[in-house]
């Protein structure tokens, strides 16, 4: 099939996005970098080098593949995926932060498997539904869930989970799922629910601090109320870029999960809404590509990597604002995290080769 050239407005605007995201922790990550390190700017170089740097490598190689080729290795990938977030629970390969398991340490080199697995899924599941015909089976999916779910748990990566289910299902019904596999589907995810809240009682936790915010303000709703006050402060345009107060060992996580409430504190209102719209226009140029596409693989594949970056977003964005319960995932583009600024710009480059093969 011949081929056209890359959709400039995509390209635009993955490039927009990091540029963006890179400026936002030049300032984010300045005060608990000096603290931390002595170094001002470790972590913004440390991004810059190990998350962009590889990053872009990643980019330009995926976005030179013919993206009919991941469908041929999507089982191998799935499962290289599968074993990678296995091995976090491998004593000597272990590296835990937070409470949480969640990376492999080689050396000086960690690197978190959940973000690979992310992407490795969406892969998977575009070739197994695009294979399938028009109506896909709901018990394999159910157990690639399970599966997956079971990882998670144990990793105390609920936020990943969420994703995944969100972006998995989307993915199911677009592959031609029949109504009655859905609602199957909808208790499944319902027992599930209620099994972790009554096996894991912790996480309740967040969901009371979720419905009131200021039940344990030096405690389990300290960093909501922290983020909140960053967001508010900034008002319509904000403090101004690098004036944030809430960074100065204010509120956890300004680098990383919390990235959202330095950015509507430094920009404030307006800032914050122009850096949506751009999340908005790529997962609009995704979906619009999506239909120019003449096979099913790359429909849903094109489907599932901007429901990732858009839902991923939404999450991020939504729990640092109280909007839903707080849960630890990454602002696409912009939190610290070599494994999932490579990893997302690896799906950006996958979404660039696919858009030289609309009709």
């Amino acid at each position: 099939m011949r081929t056209r050239r890359p959709d400039k407005g995509l390209v635009i605007v993955i490039f927009l996005l990091l540029i963006f995201g890179l400026a936002m922790l030049f300032n984010a990550s300045m005060v608990i970098s000096q603290e931390q390190t002595g170094k001002p700017y470790y972590y913004f170089f440390h991004q810059l080098i190990y998350g962009v740097g590889v990053g872009l490598i990643a980019f330009f190689i995926c976005q030179k593949i013919n993206y009919r080729i991941w469908k041929k290795f999507s089982l191998l990938i799935f499962f290289a995926a599968l074993v990678l977030s296995a091995l976090v629970f491998v004593p000597q390969l272990s590296y835990g932060h937070g409470g949480a398991q969640r990376w492999i340490a080689i050396g000086q080199i960690t690197f978190q498997p959940s973000e690979f697995l992310k992407l490795a899924l969406i892969i998977y599941l575009a070739a197994f539904f695009s294979r399938r015909g028009s109506q896909p089976t709901l018990i394999p999916f159910l157990v690639i869930v399970a599966v997956i779910a079971g990882l998670m748990t144990l990793q105390k990566d609920l936020g990943t989970l969420v994703l995944i289910v969100i972006v998995g299902s989307i993915m199911y019904f677009l592959g031609g799922a029949r109504i009655r596999d859905l609602v199957i589907m909808v208790t499944c995810y319902a027992i599930a629910l209620f099994s972790l809240i009554k096996f894991f009682p912790h996480r309740i936790q967040r969901f009371i601090t979720f419905l009131n915010p200021s039940i344990d303000p030096q405690g389990i709703s300290y960093q909501i109320n922290q983020a909140l006050l960053a967001i508010g402060s900034g008002g319509l345009f904000g403090r101004g870029l690098g004036h944030s107060v809430q960074k100065y060992s204010y509120l956890p996580e300004p680098m990383g999960d919390s990235v959202f409430a330095i950015i509507a504190e430094e920009i404030g209102f307006v800032g914050s809404i122009g850096f949506i719209i751009l999340i908005i226009f790529l997962i609009f140029k995704g979906l619009r590509i999506s239909k120019n596409l003449p096979d099913d693989f790359g429909k849903l594949l094109a489907i599932g990597i901007v429901c990732w970056f858009g839902f991923q977003a939404l999450i991020n964005i939504g729990a640092i604002s109280g909007l839903i319960p707080l849960t630890g995932i990454p602002l696409p583009f912009v939190s610290y995290g070599g494994s999932a600024l490579i990893i997302t710009l690896a799906g950006a480059g996958i979404l660039v080769n696919i858009s030289k093969y609309q009709n």
